[in-house]
């Protein structure tokens, strides 16, 4: 039976922090549910959202523009 040492779980605790945190605040800023943050940690999935958050129209834009053309 495998247990996890001390230094396993500081690497887990270190991985969450410096990857998932902040990475779940820009996607929930984006628009897109904050989950899907959790597929930052896939290596090759990271690359490919990185590219869907970069060039895709985000919700948030979307319901700003909405909002723009009811006010005129």
């Amino acid at each position: 039976m495998f247990l996890p040492g001390i230094f396993e779980l500081l690497v887990l605790v270190v991985i969450i922090l410096v990857i998932i945190v902040p990475a779940w605040r820009i996607v929930s800023k984006t628009g897109y549910p904050g989950v899907l943050s959790l597929l930052f940690l896939v290596p090759v999935v990271s690359i490919i959202m990185l590219f869907v958050l970069a060039f895709s129209k985000w919700p948030i834009e979307k319901q700003l523009e909405e909002s723009r053309r009811l006010q005129s």
